[in-house]
């Protein structure tokens, strides 16, 4: 009976060794891949805020096989600083280049062209990856119904100064300064201020806490939270968007010294005290249509969204310049200074 008792003893704590053994395996591989995955995240979210001196950037999520992505996934993705193509510059001859001071040496690139008529100037603010060129088009529109125009380079792009962005937080900063050069060294003293995507979001952001006071907005396919709008880009991807679109955002704010989660023109939008417009595609997959209704629905003030069908997240006045033209136009003779 003994004998039988001590040999199920010492089988037991064999197992339980070997248990114990496996338990820590599993434990050791858990942190290690925990680890391994916030490396990724830490320089995945690096390449997304700091951009490149390189000539072309990696291709689009959609676009990708399945090996692209895979190599993205672990290779991380290359994003040009973005930079006016030289097919351009013709298109700039009617345009004043001028240079917008923020502060501690950081300054904006712009492009200026005075009304024909009339005292009130449109400031346009581009997206994502992109520069002022891209909004020429618009531009163009907004002259031609009598506007001023000012098309800005938000930090890190075009002719200004640094290499980085922070998707509307600290570009906040650039639209204040932007919107204090138009009045204090333009002599316009009323400015309405259009907004592409994240161009949208620093304007609400600059609306809710520098407190500018624009005579109107418009904004188009704007993100409802910074986080939304990164999980879209893994969605693009088909990988998981937990926990890998939550250590994306929280390192890229680390690495630039802000907190990127309190990055939500669905919070700022409360703040808007102005008639405004919102413009977004019905297709839109980088911020979705219900995405920019919630930003819209949180607007106090005298407010309208029109739903373009069929347009995905890009320029709508490309798309539809006719429907976005009229749009645009009954918006602005609805304001009091028309």
């Amino acid at each position: 009976m003994n004998a039988a008792i001590y040999w199920l003893m010492r089988r037991y704590r064999r197992k339980a060794v070997a248990v114990r053994r496996i338990l820590q395996i599993c434990a050791a591989l858990v942190i290690v891949g925990f680890l391994a995955l916030n490396i990724l995240a830490y320089f995945h979210a690096k390449s997304m805020v700091c951009f490149e001196a390189t000539q072309s950037d990696t291709t689009s999520p959609e676009s990708m096989t399945f090996f692209q992505k895979m190599k993205t996934l672990l290779a991380g993705v290359s994003i040009a600083r973005p930079t006016m193509p030289a097919a351009l510059q013709d298109s700039i001859l009617p345009y004043e280049h001028i240079r917008i001071a923020v502060d501690s040496g950081l300054y904006l690139g712009a492009l200026y062209r005075a009304a024909d008529s009339g005292k009130v100037i449109v400031l346009l603010f581009h997206g994502y990856k992109a520069e002022k060129s891209c909004l020429l088009k618009e531009a163009e529109l907004f002259h031609e119904m009598g506007y001023g125009i000012l098309l800005i380079d938000f930090r890190g792009s075009g002719e200004s100064s640094e290499s980085y962005t922070t998707v509307g937080y600290f570009e906040a900063e650039d639209v204040t300064a932007a919107f204090n050069y138009s009045r204090d060294s333009l002599g316009y003293q009323e400015s309405i201020l259009y907004g592409q995507s994240m161009g949208g979001a620093a304007i609400l952001r600059a609306i809710a806490v520098d407190e500018i006071s624009p005579e109107a907005i418009i904004i188009e396919s704007v993100f409802d939270r910074m986080l939304t709008t990164v999980e879209h880009r893994f969605e693009a991807m088909g990988i998981p968007v937990f926990p890998t679109a939550n250590l994306l955002v929280f390192w890229g704010g680390r690495q630039l010294g802000f907190d990127a989660f309190d990055n939500n023109p669905i919070d700022y939008a409360a703040s808007v005290n102005c008639p405004a417009l919102f413009l977004h595609g019905e297709n839109d997959t980088r911020a979705y249509l219900r995405e920019g209704r919630a930003v819209f629905d949180n607007i106090p003030s005298q407010k309208y969204f029109v739903p373009f069908e069929n347009i995905a997240h890009q320029s709508i006045a490309d798309a539809a310049t006719n429907k976005w033209e009229a749009s645009v136009d009954e918006f602005l003779q609805s304001l009091p200074h028309e």
